[in-house]
This record gives structure tokens, C-alpha cells and sequence, in this order.
């Protein structure tokens, strides 16, 4: 069964900085794209980035592009998401998601993505 479970979410000022990590089990980790989906109060699922299964390629939605970073540690089975200069519009519900391809992650059927429960991201002053 896949698990994927999320963590480094909180409560944090305009411009400062967080890291989240997921930490995946029920699958070999290393073979699979992965991606980070948010959902802000009151509106739907929005894609934020993705990451191939080895690592090399990368993309970002254009609202976090320059700010967040994603990255995977295959050997830990873990996935982060390095995310800096934080706006008040960043604040929601962050997911990591399983894509079932090991290259390609869509950036807009991904709702039947696996995904775990989620961590809060709150941007406030």
C-alpha cells in the first residue's frame, strides 16, 4: 500500500522560509516522478512542482517559480520541497503525490494521483 506522509508545515512570516519533507513507503520510491500539489482555503487542487524519478528534471507552477525548489533523496525515500521569500498567497494544505509514470507527471490530471493527508502552510504576519 502506498504511503506517503507529510511534514515541516507551520505557521511562518511573509519572506522567511520552510521545508517539507514526505517520507514514502509501499513502493519503490526511486522509480516514480513525484510531485507537490497544494490547496489553498476555499479553492481546488493547484499543482506546484514535480520531480522525475531520478531526480535530474524538475518544474514548477509560474506563481513559485525562482522561490521553491524540489528535490528527492532516493536512498531515504523521502521528497522535500525547499520553499523561500513566502507570500501570504502561498498558504494551504501541501500534498506530496505519486505520479504512476516514472518520467511524466501531469500537471493537470494529477487529482487521481496517490497522496497523503497533507501538512498546513500558513504565510502570516
Amino acid at each position: 500500500e502506498v504511503q506517503l506522509v507529510e511534514s515541516g508545515g507551520g505557521l511562518v512570516q511573509p519572506g522567511g522560509s520552510l521545508r517539507l519533507s514526505c517520507a514514502a513507503s509501499g513502493f519503490t520510491f526511486s522509480n516514480y516522478a513525484m510531485g507537490w500539489v497544494r490547496q489553498a482555503p476555499g479553492k481546488g487542487l493547484e499543482w506546484v512542482s514535480l520531480l522525475n524519478s531520478g531526480g535530474s528534471g524538475t518544474d514548477y507552477a509560474d506563481s513559485v517559480k525562482g522561490r521553491f525548489t524540489v528535490f528527492r533523496d532516493n536512498a531515504k525515500n523521502t521528497l522535500y520541497l525547499q520553499m523561500n521569500s513566502l507570500k501570504p498567497e502561498d498558504t494551504a494544505v501541501y500534498y506530496c503525490t505519486k505520479s504512476p509514470a516514472t518520467s511524466y507527471f501531469s500537471r493537470t490530471n494529477f487529482h487521481q494521483y496517490d497522496r497523503g493527508r497533507g501538512t498546513q502552510v500558513t504565510v502570516s504576519s
